[in-house]
């Protein structure tokens, strides 16, 4: 029941620890039944009975914490009103530099149109509500992703915008707001940057990544049009799934090392299937493996279903078991010739041809990875006092998120850039002309990802270290941006496809 007088007069009296109130940003908690429960222990609850514990809470949470305990909350004092803004399902944040320049009032973008704010409010609501809250629990426990979160994404047609512009999605009324017809690759970039947006790393990959790099393939490779159809039904209903099965123990970057073999029956309508993979994002639940393999004359890529020959083995990474990354053995599995994508023994243009649209995804993705923990470090630095001072009035702080800043920004400025030029070339443009671009832009995003995740991880002190708390995004950045700076092409190899690309074209009168 609420009481009939809350004033600072009042609260003071309740100082005991058998009767304990507080303020907090204008706000009354009675905390009496709470003393024992509080994860910080008794005595920093008793220090505080009676009095205003504004400074002191902020100093060591964040608003959520007062989210989750609201039942405690008696009210609000007699003529104050709280200060604190407590945002919205799909609102954008007030930090500065806490979102792209594109979303911040008053600025401007040559990319960007109403379309695009649009499904970006859509998407984040949606990521607010329902992919975030199971993000947190999936992360904790190391279980797999829902069927009621796939059905749900499925029923949004999230699963196919996931897979880039493309026929899949014509006809198509996205979110209630965009035609599939005009999704093109600045609503991917918006679509991917918005979904990492639940900072669950392992759950991210756990989240359809493995459908991501490899159902791409399936639409643009597979000959038999009514089997590409069946799977691709049958994936983006979300009653099956698909991974990309590429490395090996042997070799990773480097795809003609392979050892998996694909040997032809003798009358030529099957293949049979002997190797192992490694390292294989959802392996553990897919139903699909799309797969590279060593043929008689070179290189060719198969999708093979799961069957009792198929068996797979869960790896720990560093990240949680939410991923579902596995070790894959394929022990003499019978795979159907029509399950060939592209040509045979022309493989490698399949897998190629598919590196961009991951890279640039995956690209997108660190980024605002990048930009939550500049976020979380802006906040963090404008509440913590040390030496009876906010960290954000030291220069040497400053200093470390000038440089974070910079870094997101030329990120997030270089991305666009790419994202318009896709939106303006044909499929074998794009291969032909941007591999180099994404290649060099994916090397620098996780270099600066690195760099950043290090000056947040000094700025956060301990608590970076922490799994729980106000440090944990930080803690969990640290951990696995390297993810990112291995999968889909380590970053060596990426900066030197940039340059090498680069040189294809290198003029000869300037010799």
């Amino acid at each position: 029941m609420p009481h009939a007088s809350l004033t600072r007069e009042a609260v003071a009296s309740h100082n005991q620890p058998d009767d304990l109130w507080c303020i907090v940003d204008h706000k009354v908690y009675d905390l009496t039944d709470f003393v024992d429960a509080h994860p910080g222990g008794s005595v920093v609850l008793e220090q505080v009975a009676g009095t205003d514990a504004t400074t002191a809470f902020y100093n060591l949470h964040r608003q959520e914490v007062l989210e989750k305990y609201s039942s405690l909350c008696l009210g609000t004092l007699e003529g104050e009103k709280s200060e604190v803004i407590v945002p919205k399902p799909g609102d954008i944040s007030p930090v500065p530099y806490a979102e792209p320049l594109w979303l911040r009032p008053a600025f401007k973008s040559p990319f960007f149109n109403d379309s695009h704010r649009a499904l970006r409010k859509k998407i984040r609501e949606f990521v607010d509500l329902y992919v975030a809250p199971e993000a947190m629990e999936k992360e904790k426990d190391g279980t797999y992703i829902s069927q009621e979160l796939i059905d749900r994404m499925a029923e949004h047609d999230l699963l196919a915008m996931r897979l880039g512009p493309g026929k899949h999605l014509h006809g198509k009324m996205l979110m209630g707001v965009l035609k599939g017809e005009d999704f093109d690759y600045l609503h991917d970039l918006v679509l991917a940057q918005e979904f990492v947006r639940a900072n669950a790393r392992g759950f991210q990959d756990g989240n359809m990544a493995g459908m991501m790099i490899s159902l791409t393939a399936v639409l643009q490779w597979m000959g038999n049009e009514e089997l590409k159809q069946k799977v691709a039904r049958e994936i983006l209903s979300g009653k099956k799934k698909v991974c990309l099965a590429i490395t090996e123990a042997f070799a990773g970057s480097d795809v003609a090392g392979l050892r998996t073999t694909a040997t032809k029956t003798s009358d030529g309508k099957h293949y049979i299937v002997r190797g192992t993979k490694k390292w294989i994002t959802n392996g553990m639940f897919s139903d699909y493996f799309v797969t590279g393999c060593k043929t008689d004359k070179g290189f060719s890529v198969l999708l093979i279903p799961r069957d009792d020959n198929v068996e797979t083995k869960l790896i720990k990474t560093s990240y949680s078991t939410a991923a579902g990354t596995a070790f894959v053995e394929f022990n003499n599995v019978k795979v159907p010739a029509e399950m060939l994508l592209g040509e045979e023994h022309n493989g490698f243009t399949v897998i190629m041809s598919n590196f961009n649209h991951e890279r640039f995804m995956m690209t997108c993705a660190v980024i605002r990875q990048s930009r939550s923990v500049v976020e979380e470090c802006l906040k963090w630095c404008n509440q913590r006092i040390v030496f009876g001072k906010r960290l954000i009035e030291q220069p040497a702080i400053r200093q470390k998120l000038a440089r974070m800043i910079s870094l997101v920004e030329a990120n997030q400025a270089w991305i666009e850039q790419i994202a318009y030029q896709m939106c303006h070339m044909s499929y074998a443009q794009q291969s032909k002309l941007l591999g180099g671009p994404i290649g060099l832009s994916k090397s620098f995003a996780t270099r600066s990802a690195h760099e950043i995740a290090d000056d947040a991880s000094n700025i956060f002190g301990g608590r970076a270290l922490t799994q729980s708390g106000m440090g944990r995004l930080i803690e969990m950045f640290s951990r696995t941006n390297k993810f990112d700076a291995i999968l889909g092409g380590t970053e060596e190899i990426l900066a030197d496809l940039g340059v090498r690309q680069a040189m294809k074209g290198f003029p000869k009168s300037m010799l």
